[in-house]
């Protein structure tokens, strides 16, 4: 129960945002009220005559408008909203609905909760001209036996003279606790045990669906099951699986909606929502998001770290100890009626800050500009996992819903848990980063690069291997060295092109063979350099720079067994290729201080 435990905990701290409209955002709507669309608005006078009325636009916010605990389920069976509600329950040419409709608000109007708008309303309502007026004004059209052809249109009132500075009923935060003290008062001497609070309240029989924007119709707890009785055997009734008070209930699902709402559609993938916050309101910044500041250019590994270390510091001062908290949550709705939870944790600031700074630390590498980031979650996912299809003239990688959203929660878990990169998505990257002739140029570069962060999260997770990103020459790796050679034998090829030519040289398009027979490969690469290309090449210095820079690197993988120069490579060849490759096309003045290039 700790989400709505926390989810309490973050309706309580925030009391002063309840009923508040703040333009741009949603509010966080009071106890006993949900939050929905009005289709009309009706002004009446003190003595309840009809004054105006209008319709109200698409663009103008959601209202709290009073429900009751049936009432905010309802779906096809008649049941009354306390105050604003549906033509077909305004007006009388629906008896049934009309009377559950009156007889309500009559209750709450004569008893000791009420309020000065609602004797007003119950007098319009009771005189039973509403379609009438409607109708007289344009507002809505009726059908031959006087009934309105769109009975769903939801009716929000005011009542001129009655609130300040406003008068409209959804503006009275007065209106708001004399409906919650009526309602309250309605509910009975009932009491049980909130497995929530852990106080004696009064149960909640039906809980709020709509949590979630993206699945608006289901549900985190279910209501009591008296058809399949899925609690049987181990219990006589349903309440002794579980009780929540109506108080909780309604505190922590109205929280989960609003931070829902609040991190938007941004929180979203695959269908899944991804919930992190602070109870007590202190912005953080998101487990499936980027850490700090991505938009500034960082090209030196020593200059990334420092700015990842300032971030982290900043970060920490605006979370003090005493605002400790982090929670992260994770929803899924697999059917349309139900919504679980699929992740959940709970972790100090400092831990949490400290573990988002060591995912960025580690997994990142140089993009094609050079610049050095973290790639996002989403992006790993879908280098792994993506296909390439067009969109608006352009190559993309696209990854199914179901699967973009169990990969997104477990790259959110290792980053927030601190577990080791799976082994199964560096293995993917590691594939398609060595069959670039599968992909577009654009997207198999972003892949390799992918691939190379995560190669580096994974080492070092695994072994404790940090990477520097910078090239070790000397380096006992079989793998790396072979990376290295490849990245040499395509500049070699690439160096003898026109200034237009775009086709591939023969490393790339021969890459998938060379990382599974290497030294094979790499011997008819060479041949086929020596008999085309060094030839070509402009000058003799050249020439002489490359075959000695090949000659070397042989030297480096010949110190290994020779049973193992022609196995299969490992992941490191893919850094040791990008690395080499990136020296090759960087050159250096002549005071070797500046690098430009090419």
């Amino acid at each position: 129960m700790g989400l709505f435990q926390k989810a309490v905990e973050t309706y309580d701290a925030h009391l002063d945002y309840v009923g508040r409209a703040i333009d741009g955002r949603q509010m966080l709507v009071p106890v006993s009220h949900i939050i929905t669309r009005a289709d009309l608005e009706i002004a009446l006078e003190r003595d309840g005559s009809f004054s105006t009325a209008r319709a109200v636009a698409q663009e103008e916010p959601k209202i709290p408008i009073p429900a009751t605990e049936e009432s905010a389920g309802r779906t096809s069976g008649p049941c009354a909203h306390p105050l604003c509600d549906q033509l077909c329950y305004l007006a009388p040419y629906n008896k049934k609905k009309h009377t559950l409709y009156v007889k309500q608000l009559a209750s709450w109007a004569d008893s000791p909760h009420s309020h000065p708008m609602l004797r007003p309303i119950l007098t319009y309502v009771q005189g039973g001209t509403i379609l009438a007026d409607l109708a007289g004004i344009g507002l809505i059209a009726l059908d031959e036996k006087g009934a309105p052809k769109n009975e769903k249109l939801l009716v929000r009132w005011r009542v001129h003279g009655i609130g300040t500075p406003h008068d409209g009923c959804w503006q009275q935060p007065s209106l708001y606790r004399a409906f919650q003290d009526w309602y309250a008062s309605s509910q009975g001497e009932n009491r049980s045990l909130c497995m929530i609070t852990g106080v004696q309240a009064v149960p909640a029989k039906q809980h709020q669906k709509g949590i979630i924007p993206y699945n608006e119709n289901a549900k985190l707890i279910s209501a009591n099951d008296n058809s399949n009785f899925t609690f049987r055997g181990r219990f006589t009734d349903d309440s002794q699986a579980a009780t929540v008070s109506y108080l909780a209930s309604q505190k922590a699902h109205n929280a989960l909606r609003w931070i829902a709402a609040e991190q938007g559609a941004s929180a979203v993938f695959g269908g899944r929502t991804f919930l992190c916050w602070n109870p007590q309101g202190v912005r953080v910044c998101h487990a499936a998001g980027p850490f700090g500041d991505r938009s500034k250019v960082v090209t030196k590994p020593s200059d990334y770290r420092r700015e990842l270390k300032k971030t982290l510091e900043g970060y920490r001062s605006q979370l003090p100890e005493q605002n400790h908290d982090i929670v992260v949550a994770a929803f899924d709705a697999a059917t349309t009626g139900r919504l679980s939870l699929t992740y959940y944790n709970e972790l100090r600031s400092s831990d949490y800050l400290q573990r988002l700074h060591e995912w960025d630390q580690y997994c990142c590498w140089y993009g094609w500009n050079e610049q050095i980031q973290s790639p996002s979650l989403r992006q790993i996912v879908n280098c792994a996992f993506g296909t390439q299809a067009e969109e608006k003239g352009q190559a993309r990688l696209k990854t199914p819903d179901k699967l973009m959203g169990q990969q997104m929660q477990r790259l959110v878990a290792c980053r927030v848990d601190r577990a080791h990169m799976p082994l199964d998505i560096v293995k993917a990257l590691f594939h398609r980063a060595s069959t670039p002739q599968a992909y577009d140029p654009s997207i198999w570069r972003v892949i390799l690069a992918t691939a190379c962060a995560v190669i580096q999260k994974y080492r070092y997770d695994v072994y404790k291997e940090e990477c520097n990103m910078e090239l070790h020459s000397e380096r006992d790796d079989r793998s790396l060295q072979f990376g290295r050679l490849l990245a040499v034998m395509e500049k070699v090829e690439r160096d003898t092109y026109d200034q237009n030519e775009t086709r591939e040289p023969n490393a790339i398009r021969l890459m998938s063979m060379f990382c599974r027979r290497p030294m094979k490969t790499a011997s008819m690469l060479n041949e086929h350099l020596n008999n085309a290309y060094f030839p070509r090449l402009k000058t003799p210095a050249m020439r002489a720079f490359y075959r000695s820079l090949i000659s070397d690197i042989f030297e480096e993988i010949k110190k290994a067994p020779e049973s193992q120069w022609n196995d299969s490579l490992g992941e490191t060849y893919l850094m040791g290729y990008y690395l080499q490759r990136k020296k090759l096309y960087t050159k250096k003045d002549q005071n070797n201080q500046t690098e430009e290039a090419l």
